[in-house]
Protein backbone atom coordinates (compact mmCIF):
# COMPACT_ATOMS: atom_id res chain seq x y z
CA UNK A 1 0.00 0.00 0.00
CA UNK A 2 1.50 3.35 -1.08
CA UNK A 3 0.91 6.49 0.88
CA UNK A 4 0.93 9.32 -1.53
CA UNK A 5 1.38 12.69 -0.50
CA UNK A 6 -2.03 14.50 -2.35
CA UNK A 7 -0.57 18.00 -1.64
CA UNK A 8 2.78 17.10 -3.82
CA UNK A 9 2.18 13.95 -5.63
CA UNK A 10 4.91 12.08 -4.01
CA UNK A 11 4.69 8.69 -2.57
CA UNK A 12 6.17 9.19 1.15
CA UNK A 13 5.99 5.73 2.43
CA UNK A 14 5.02 1.91 1.26
CA UNK A 15 2.85 -0.57 3.50
CA UNK A 16 2.94 -4.14 2.91
CA UNK A 17 -1.10 -5.68 2.74
CA UNK A 18 -1.29 -8.44 5.06
CA UNK A 19 -3.30 -11.64 4.09
CA UNK A 20 -5.60 -14.30 3.63
CA UNK A 21 -3.42 -15.73 6.98
CA UNK A 22 -3.01 -12.73 8.80
CA UNK A 23 -6.72 -12.06 8.52
CA UNK A 24 -7.49 -15.70 10.33
CA UNK A 25 -4.62 -14.66 12.72
CA UNK A 26 -6.36 -11.38 14.01
CA UNK A 27 -9.77 -13.00 13.94
CA UNK A 28 -8.08 -15.80 16.18
CA UNK A 29 -6.91 -13.32 18.30
CA UNK A 30 -9.79 -11.19 18.63
CA UNK A 31 -12.24 -14.10 19.31
CA UNK A 32 -9.87 -14.85 22.29
CA UNK A 33 -9.56 -11.38 23.26
CA UNK A 34 -13.41 -11.19 23.56
CA UNK A 35 -13.57 -13.95 25.79
CA UNK A 36 -11.67 -12.08 28.67
CA UNK A 37 -12.86 -8.46 27.65
CA UNK A 38 -16.31 -8.99 27.80
CA UNK A 39 -15.91 -10.20 31.24
CA UNK A 40 -13.94 -6.62 32.33
CA UNK A 41 -15.93 -4.28 33.98
CA UNK A 42 -17.82 -1.52 32.42
CA UNK A 43 -16.00 0.91 34.67
CA UNK A 44 -12.43 -0.28 33.88
CA UNK A 45 -13.91 0.22 30.17
CA UNK A 46 -14.94 3.32 30.77
CA UNK A 47 -11.13 4.38 32.37
CA UNK A 48 -9.12 2.70 29.87
CA UNK A 49 -11.66 4.62 26.92
CA UNK A 50 -10.86 7.85 28.93
CA UNK A 51 -6.57 7.00 29.15
CA UNK A 52 -7.66 6.93 25.12
CA UNK A 53 -8.58 10.47 25.34
CA UNK A 54 -5.66 11.42 26.79
CA UNK A 55 -3.14 9.86 24.80
CA UNK A 56 -5.23 11.98 21.75
CA UNK A 57 -4.86 14.85 23.19
CA UNK A 58 -1.66 14.35 24.41
CA UNK A 59 0.68 13.79 21.14
CA UNK A 60 -2.53 15.55 19.15
CA UNK A 61 0.00 17.34 16.55
CA UNK A 62 1.47 13.28 15.61
CA UNK A 63 -1.75 12.00 14.95
CA UNK A 64 -2.65 15.40 13.19
CA UNK A 65 0.59 15.48 10.77
CA UNK A 66 -0.41 11.57 9.83
CA UNK A 67 -3.90 12.43 8.92
CA UNK A 68 -2.68 15.56 6.50
CA UNK A 69 0.57 14.03 4.82
CA UNK A 70 -1.81 10.65 3.92
CA UNK A 71 -4.92 12.32 2.53
CA UNK A 72 -4.48 15.80 2.36
CA UNK A 73 -6.88 17.60 5.02
CA UNK A 74 -5.69 21.28 6.38
CA UNK A 75 -3.97 21.11 9.50
CA UNK A 76 -5.94 23.45 11.74
CA UNK A 77 -9.09 20.86 10.52
CA UNK A 78 -6.63 17.62 11.59
CA UNK A 79 -6.35 18.78 14.82
CA UNK A 80 -9.80 19.73 15.48
CA UNK A 81 -10.73 16.15 14.13
CA UNK A 82 -8.60 14.44 16.90
CA UNK A 83 -9.91 16.53 19.75
CA UNK A 84 -13.53 15.25 18.30
CA UNK A 85 -12.45 11.82 19.09
CA UNK A 86 -11.42 12.50 22.10
CA UNK A 87 -14.71 13.93 22.96
CA UNK A 88 -16.49 10.85 21.51
CA UNK A 89 -14.17 9.29 24.44
CA UNK A 90 -14.79 11.47 26.83
CA UNK A 91 -18.41 10.95 26.54
CA UNK A 92 -18.79 7.11 26.49
CA UNK A 93 -16.73 7.07 29.44
CA UNK A 94 -19.03 9.39 31.16
CA UNK A 95 -21.96 7.67 29.85
CA UNK A 96 -21.77 4.45 29.10
CA UNK A 97 -23.38 2.88 32.23
CA UNK A 98 -26.12 4.89 32.05
CA UNK A 99 -26.59 4.24 28.10
CA UNK A 100 -26.18 0.42 28.97
CA UNK A 101 -27.69 -0.31 32.67
CA UNK A 102 -30.42 -2.56 32.26
CA UNK A 103 -33.55 -1.84 31.44
CA UNK A 104 -36.96 -2.37 33.56
CA UNK A 105 -40.38 -3.58 32.05
CA UNK A 106 -43.66 -4.21 33.55
CA UNK A 107 -44.15 -7.72 34.57
CA UNK A 108 -47.03 -9.78 37.09
CA UNK A 109 -46.38 -9.59 41.20
CA UNK A 110 -43.85 -11.77 41.89
CA UNK A 111 -42.01 -11.32 38.86
CA UNK A 112 -39.29 -9.10 37.63
CA UNK A 113 -38.64 -8.35 33.70
CA UNK A 114 -35.86 -6.49 31.94
CA UNK A 115 -33.57 -6.00 29.23
CA UNK A 116 -29.78 -6.34 29.55
CA UNK A 117 -27.09 -5.18 27.38
CA UNK A 118 -24.48 -7.48 26.23
CA UNK A 119 -21.42 -7.55 23.93
CA UNK A 120 -22.05 -9.89 20.74
CA UNK A 121 -18.53 -10.52 19.92
CA UNK A 122 -15.35 -8.83 17.46
CA UNK A 123 -16.92 -6.57 14.46
CA UNK A 124 -15.55 -5.34 11.58
CA UNK A 125 -15.31 -2.19 10.42
CA UNK A 126 -14.82 -1.10 7.08
CA UNK A 127 -14.15 3.05 7.27
CA UNK A 128 -13.02 5.71 4.91
CA UNK A 129 -10.48 8.37 4.49
CA UNK A 130 -12.34 11.25 4.46
CA UNK A 131 -12.14 11.37 8.15
CA UNK A 132 -9.78 8.87 9.24
CA UNK A 133 -9.12 9.33 12.76
CA UNK A 134 -13.06 10.55 13.73
CA UNK A 135 -15.25 7.86 11.76
CA UNK A 136 -13.42 5.04 13.13
CA UNK A 137 -13.59 6.54 16.64
CA UNK A 138 -17.37 7.00 16.61
CA UNK A 139 -18.08 3.66 15.90
CA UNK A 140 -15.21 2.05 18.08
CA UNK A 141 -15.49 4.00 21.34
CA UNK A 142 -18.99 2.64 22.04
CA UNK A 143 -18.55 -0.65 20.39
CA UNK A 144 -15.26 -1.46 22.40
CA UNK A 145 -17.37 0.10 25.43
CA UNK A 146 -20.05 -2.05 25.13
CA UNK A 147 -17.66 -5.04 25.45
CA UNK A 148 -16.82 -5.79 21.88
CA UNK A 149 -13.77 -6.21 20.09
CA UNK A 150 -12.79 -4.34 16.84
CA UNK A 151 -11.13 -4.91 13.88
CA UNK A 152 -10.51 -2.25 11.72
CA UNK A 153 -10.22 -2.32 7.40
CA UNK A 154 -9.51 1.02 6.74
CA UNK A 155 -9.34 3.08 3.27
CA UNK A 156 -6.02 1.74 1.49
CA UNK A 157 -4.16 5.27 1.49
CA UNK A 158 -4.78 5.95 4.90
CA UNK A 159 -2.42 3.15 6.42
CA UNK A 160 -0.61 4.89 8.83
CA UNK A 161 -3.74 6.43 9.91
CA UNK A 162 -4.94 3.12 10.90
CA UNK A 163 -1.82 1.92 12.42
CA UNK A 164 -1.58 5.27 14.84
CA UNK A 165 -5.59 4.79 15.94
CA UNK A 166 -4.08 0.93 16.69
CA UNK A 167 -1.50 2.78 19.04
CA UNK A 168 -4.07 5.01 20.34
CA UNK A 169 -5.85 1.70 22.32
CA UNK A 170 -2.03 0.12 22.60
CA UNK A 171 -0.80 3.33 24.77
CA UNK A 172 -3.98 3.58 26.60
CA UNK A 173 -3.82 0.22 28.22
CA UNK A 174 -6.38 -1.44 25.88
CA UNK A 175 -5.36 -5.45 26.27
CA UNK A 176 -4.26 -7.47 23.57
CA UNK A 177 -6.46 -8.12 20.63
CA UNK A 178 -9.63 -5.80 21.85
CA UNK A 179 -8.55 -3.51 18.95
CA UNK A 180 -6.60 -4.13 15.82
CA UNK A 181 -5.66 -2.92 12.57
CA UNK A 182 -6.17 -5.54 8.92
CA UNK A 183 -3.66 -3.78 6.23
CA UNK A 184 -6.02 -5.50 3.80
CA UNK A 185 -7.52 -4.94 0.03
CA UNK A 186 -11.57 -4.85 -0.57
CA UNK A 187 -11.38 -8.18 -1.81
CA UNK A 188 -10.98 -9.78 1.21
CA UNK A 189 -13.62 -8.16 3.20
CA UNK A 190 -16.07 -10.17 2.43
CA UNK A 191 -14.04 -13.75 3.41
CA UNK A 192 -13.09 -11.84 7.10
CA UNK A 193 -17.38 -10.96 7.17
CA UNK A 194 -18.14 -14.61 6.25
CA UNK A 195 -15.59 -16.34 8.98
CA UNK A 196 -18.10 -17.05 12.09
CA UNK A 197 -16.04 -15.15 14.38
CA UNK A 198 -17.10 -12.05 13.09
CA UNK A 199 -20.22 -11.09 14.96
CA UNK A 200 -21.28 -7.53 12.93
CA UNK A 201 -20.26 -4.88 10.26
CA UNK A 202 -19.95 -1.51 10.36
CA UNK A 203 -19.45 0.38 6.73
CA UNK A 204 -18.87 4.19 6.04
CA UNK A 205 -18.35 4.73 2.45
CA UNK A 206 -20.23 4.02 -1.33
CA UNK A 207 -23.24 3.33 -1.82
CA UNK A 208 -21.85 0.09 -4.24
CA UNK A 209 -19.24 -0.93 -1.33
CA UNK A 210 -22.18 -0.46 1.64
CA UNK A 211 -24.85 -2.89 -0.45
CA UNK A 212 -21.94 -5.49 -1.14
CA UNK A 213 -21.49 -5.57 2.62
CA UNK A 214 -24.82 -5.31 3.18
CA UNK A 215 -25.77 -8.29 0.85
CA UNK A 216 -22.52 -10.39 2.53
CA UNK A 217 -23.93 -9.62 6.03
CA UNK A 218 -27.62 -10.09 5.21
CA UNK A 219 -26.83 -13.91 3.64
CA UNK A 220 -24.92 -14.27 7.07
CA UNK A 221 -27.83 -13.40 9.40
CA UNK A 222 -24.87 -10.79 10.71
CA UNK A 223 -25.54 -7.12 12.46
CA UNK A 224 -24.79 -4.29 9.95
CA UNK A 225 -25.07 -0.51 10.16
CA UNK A 226 -24.19 1.83 6.93
CA UNK A 227 -23.84 5.12 6.77
CA UNK A 228 -23.60 6.15 3.09
CA UNK A 229 -23.34 8.88 0.83
CA UNK A 230 -25.56 12.42 0.52
CA UNK A 231 -26.13 15.20 -1.03
CA UNK A 232 -27.62 17.39 1.64
CA UNK A 233 -29.94 20.35 0.63
CA UNK A 234 -29.17 23.62 2.53
CA UNK A 235 -32.91 25.55 2.14
CA UNK A 236 -32.12 29.17 2.80
CA UNK A 237 -36.12 30.60 3.07
CA UNK A 238 -37.08 33.90 3.08
CA UNK A 239 -36.88 35.29 6.48
CA UNK A 240 -33.54 33.60 6.79
CA UNK A 241 -30.62 35.45 8.09
CA UNK A 242 -29.12 35.92 5.16
CA UNK A 243 -25.45 37.10 6.22
CA UNK A 244 -25.18 33.77 8.67
CA UNK A 245 -26.14 31.78 6.44
CA UNK A 246 -23.64 32.25 3.77
CA UNK A 247 -21.14 32.15 6.50
CA UNK A 248 -22.42 29.13 7.72
CA UNK A 249 -22.93 27.33 4.20
CA UNK A 250 -19.56 28.33 3.36
CA UNK A 251 -17.97 26.38 5.89
CA UNK A 252 -20.66 23.28 5.56
CA UNK A 253 -19.84 23.26 1.44
CA UNK A 254 -15.48 23.63 2.09
CA UNK A 255 -14.76 22.10 5.03
CA UNK A 256 -12.63 18.95 4.38
CA UNK A 257 -11.92 20.58 0.78
CA UNK A 258 -15.50 19.58 0.82
CA UNK A 259 -15.34 15.90 0.98
CA UNK A 260 -17.93 14.70 3.49
CA UNK A 261 -20.89 12.88 3.52
CA UNK A 262 -22.59 15.47 5.44
CA UNK A 263 -21.49 18.16 3.72
CA UNK A 264 -24.25 21.11 2.31
CA UNK A 265 -23.39 20.06 -1.58
CA UNK A 266 -27.34 21.72 -3.17
CA UNK A 267 -28.01 25.18 -1.91
CA UNK A 268 -32.05 25.95 -2.31
CA UNK A 269 -32.27 29.82 -1.87
CA UNK A 270 -36.12 31.50 -2.10
CA UNK A 271 -35.95 34.01 -4.47
CA UNK A 272 -36.57 37.28 -2.32
CA UNK A 273 -33.00 36.07 -1.07
CA UNK A 274 -31.18 34.79 -3.93
CA UNK A 275 -29.14 37.53 -4.95
CA UNK A 276 -27.99 38.54 -1.91
CA UNK A 277 -27.17 34.76 -0.89
CA UNK A 278 -25.14 34.34 -3.83
CA UNK A 279 -23.24 37.46 -3.48
CA UNK A 280 -22.47 36.81 0.12
CA UNK A 281 -21.93 33.32 -0.28
CA UNK A 282 -19.56 33.87 -3.54
CA UNK A 283 -17.84 36.51 -1.38
CA UNK A 284 -17.16 34.00 1.43
CA UNK A 285 -16.13 31.21 -1.11
CA UNK A 286 -13.62 33.81 -2.78
CA UNK A 287 -12.09 34.56 0.48
CA UNK A 288 -10.80 31.00 1.70
CA UNK A 289 -7.44 30.05 1.35
CA UNK A 290 -6.29 27.06 -0.70
CA UNK A 291 -3.24 26.37 -0.38
CA UNK A 292 -0.63 23.59 1.76
CA UNK A 293 -2.50 21.59 4.13
CA UNK A 294 0.57 21.66 6.38
CA UNK A 295 -0.11 25.83 6.90
CA UNK A 296 -2.79 26.71 9.84
CA UNK A 297 -3.70 29.49 7.33
CA UNK A 298 -4.77 27.35 4.76
CA UNK A 299 -9.05 26.20 4.68
CA UNK A 300 -9.05 24.59 1.25
CA UNK A 301 -5.57 21.52 0.74
CA UNK A 302 -5.68 19.17 -1.99
CA UNK A 303 -8.41 16.24 -2.63
CA UNK A 304 -7.39 12.75 -1.06
CA UNK A 305 -6.31 11.31 -4.64
CA UNK A 306 -5.96 11.87 -8.52
CA UNK A 307 -8.88 9.93 -9.21
CA UNK A 308 -10.60 12.08 -6.96
CA UNK A 309 -10.31 14.87 -8.61
CA UNK A 310 -10.67 13.81 -12.11
CA UNK A 311 -14.00 12.48 -10.69
CA UNK A 312 -14.86 15.85 -9.51
CA UNK A 313 -13.81 17.71 -12.86
CA UNK A 314 -15.81 15.51 -14.91
CA UNK A 315 -19.11 16.09 -13.05
CA UNK A 316 -18.63 19.50 -13.16
CA UNK A 317 -17.44 19.64 -16.74
CA UNK A 318 -20.99 17.77 -17.86
CA UNK A 319 -22.67 20.36 -15.78
CA UNK A 320 -21.22 22.85 -17.45
CA UNK A 321 -22.12 21.60 -20.68
CA UNK A 322 -25.98 20.61 -19.48
CA UNK A 323 -26.33 24.04 -19.28
CA UNK A 324 -24.66 25.03 -15.59
CA UNK A 325 -22.90 28.14 -14.92
CA UNK A 326 -19.69 28.98 -13.07
CA UNK A 327 -19.60 32.30 -10.60
CA UNK A 328 -16.29 30.68 -9.74
CA UNK A 329 -13.64 28.28 -9.85
CA UNK A 330 -14.45 25.41 -12.40
CA UNK A 331 -11.18 24.24 -13.27
CA UNK A 332 -8.60 21.49 -11.55
CA UNK A 333 -5.48 24.48 -10.47
CA UNK A 334 -2.02 23.99 -11.69
CA UNK A 335 -0.12 22.14 -9.65
CA UNK A 336 1.74 18.79 -8.71
CA UNK A 337 -0.66 17.73 -6.00
CA UNK A 338 -5.25 17.13 -6.27
CA UNK A 339 -5.81 20.53 -6.26
CA UNK A 340 -9.57 21.58 -7.29
CA UNK A 341 -10.79 25.47 -6.26
CA UNK A 342 -13.70 26.21 -4.17
CA UNK A 343 -16.09 26.27 -6.59
CA UNK A 344 -19.80 27.67 -7.26
CA UNK A 345 -22.55 26.38 -9.75
CA UNK A 346 -25.63 28.40 -10.33
CA UNK A 347 -28.37 27.63 -13.48
CA UNK A 348 -28.36 23.79 -12.76
CA UNK A 349 -30.30 21.85 -14.69
CA UNK A 350 -32.38 19.41 -12.91
CA UNK A 351 -30.79 16.31 -14.49
CA UNK A 352 -26.61 17.35 -14.36
CA UNK A 353 -24.43 15.65 -12.15
CA UNK A 354 -23.95 18.85 -9.74
CA UNK A 355 -27.93 18.14 -8.89
CA UNK A 356 -28.49 14.42 -9.74
CA UNK A 357 -25.04 12.90 -8.30
CA UNK A 358 -23.26 13.26 -4.95
CA UNK A 359 -19.96 16.00 -5.58
CA UNK A 360 -17.10 14.83 -2.98
CA UNK A 361 -15.25 17.73 -3.09
CA UNK A 362 -15.13 21.72 -3.43
CA UNK A 363 -18.03 22.32 -5.36
CA UNK A 364 -21.51 23.90 -4.27
CA UNK A 365 -24.50 24.05 -6.89
CA UNK A 366 -27.05 27.12 -5.81
CA UNK A 367 -30.60 26.90 -6.80
CA UNK A 368 -33.64 29.39 -6.68
CA UNK A 369 -36.72 28.45 -5.28
CA UNK A 370 -40.08 30.48 -5.68
CA UNK A 371 -41.32 29.27 -2.43
CA UNK A 372 -40.73 26.68 0.66
CA UNK A 373 -43.27 23.84 -1.23
CA UNK A 374 -40.55 24.13 -3.91
CA UNK A 375 -37.70 24.14 -1.75
CA UNK A 376 -39.07 21.05 0.09
CA UNK A 377 -40.19 19.21 -2.99
CA UNK A 378 -36.30 20.01 -4.16
CA UNK A 379 -35.16 18.96 -1.15
CA UNK A 380 -36.54 15.60 -1.50
CA UNK A 381 -36.04 14.78 -5.47
CA UNK A 382 -32.51 12.37 -4.24
CA UNK A 383 -31.79 8.62 -3.50
CA UNK A 384 -30.16 10.30 -0.92
CA UNK A 385 -31.46 11.05 2.74
CA UNK A 386 -28.46 11.77 5.50
CA UNK A 387 -29.03 15.52 6.56
CA UNK A 388 -30.39 18.65 5.82
CA UNK A 389 -30.23 22.32 7.12
CA UNK A 390 -32.85 24.75 6.97
CA UNK A 391 -32.57 28.15 7.60
CA UNK A 392 -35.40 30.60 8.83
CA UNK A 393 -35.51 33.02 11.85
CA UNK A 394 -39.05 31.11 12.78
CA UNK A 395 -38.12 28.42 14.74
CA UNK A 396 -41.64 27.06 14.70
CA UNK A 397 -41.46 27.20 10.60
CA UNK A 398 -37.98 25.42 10.85
CA UNK A 399 -39.51 22.81 13.29
CA UNK A 400 -42.79 22.33 10.64
CA UNK A 401 -40.59 21.88 7.59
CA UNK A 402 -38.35 19.31 9.43
CA UNK A 403 -41.15 17.15 9.49
CA UNK A 404 -41.18 16.92 5.92
CA UNK A 405 -37.41 16.71 5.03
CA UNK A 406 -36.49 13.01 3.93
CA UNK A 407 -32.95 12.85 5.97
CA UNK A 408 -31.59 11.55 9.18
CA UNK A 409 -31.14 14.57 10.65
CA UNK A 410 -32.27 18.13 10.07
CA UNK A 411 -30.66 20.79 11.75
CA UNK A 412 -32.37 24.13 11.71
CA UNK A 413 -29.79 27.48 11.41
CA UNK A 414 -26.64 25.39 11.86
CA UNK A 415 -25.01 23.06 9.58
CA UNK A 416 -25.20 19.38 9.81
CA UNK A 417 -22.89 17.97 11.98
CA UNK A 418 -22.15 14.59 14.25
CA UNK A 419 -22.49 15.06 17.68
CA UNK A 420 -21.03 12.09 20.42
CA UNK A 421 -24.56 13.52 22.34
CA UNK A 422 -27.30 12.95 19.67
CA UNK A 423 -27.44 9.65 17.26
CA UNK A 424 -26.62 9.76 13.72
CA UNK A 425 -27.08 7.98 10.67
CA UNK A 426 -29.64 8.13 6.97
CA UNK A 427 -32.16 6.68 5.00
CA UNK A 428 -33.11 5.84 1.83
CA UNK A 429 -29.48 5.15 -0.33
CA UNK A 430 -28.19 7.01 3.04
CA UNK A 431 -27.62 3.53 4.49
CA UNK A 432 -29.38 2.26 7.91
CA UNK A 433 -28.50 2.30 11.66
CA UNK A 434 -27.76 4.84 13.38
CA UNK A 435 -24.16 5.82 15.17
CA UNK A 436 -23.61 8.16 18.40
CA UNK A 437 -24.99 8.80 21.83
CA UNK A 438 -27.31 5.81 23.50
CA UNK A 439 -28.53 4.55 19.99
CA UNK A 440 -24.87 4.19 18.66
CA UNK A 441 -23.72 2.01 21.31
CA UNK A 442 -26.88 -0.21 21.29
CA UNK A 443 -26.29 -1.43 17.76
CA UNK A 444 -24.02 -3.62 18.59
CA UNK A 445 -24.88 -5.71 21.78
CA UNK A 446 -27.62 -8.60 22.41
CA UNK A 447 -30.49 -7.15 23.77
CA UNK A 448 -31.25 -9.75 25.93
CA UNK A 449 -34.38 -10.09 27.86
CA UNK A 450 -34.47 -11.56 31.15
CA UNK A 451 -37.10 -12.39 33.01
CA UNK A 452 -37.26 -13.84 36.79
CA UNK A 453 -39.83 -15.48 38.76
Amino acid sequence: MDVINPATGERVETYEAETVADVDDALAVASDAFDRWRNCPLREREQLLADAATELRTNDRSYAETITREMGKPISQALEEIEKCAWVCDHYAEHASTYLNPDGHPSPPGAVAKTAYEPLGPQLAVMPWNFPFWQVFRFAAPALTAGNTVLLKHASNVPGCSRAIENVFREAGYPDGTFQTLLITSDLVDEALEDDRVRGVTLTGSGPAGRAVASTAGRQLKRSVLELGGSDPFIVLDDADVEAAAETGASARMLNSGQSCIAAKRFLVHTNVYDEFLERFVDEIKSLTVGDPTDPETDVGPLATDAILEELDAQVTASLEAGARTVTGGEPLESNGAYYPPTVLVDVPDDCPAASEETFGPVAAVFEVDDESEAIRTANETEFGLGASIWTEDRRRGRRLSREIEAGCVFINQLVKSDPRVPFGGIKDSGYGRELSEAGIKEFVNRKTIWVE
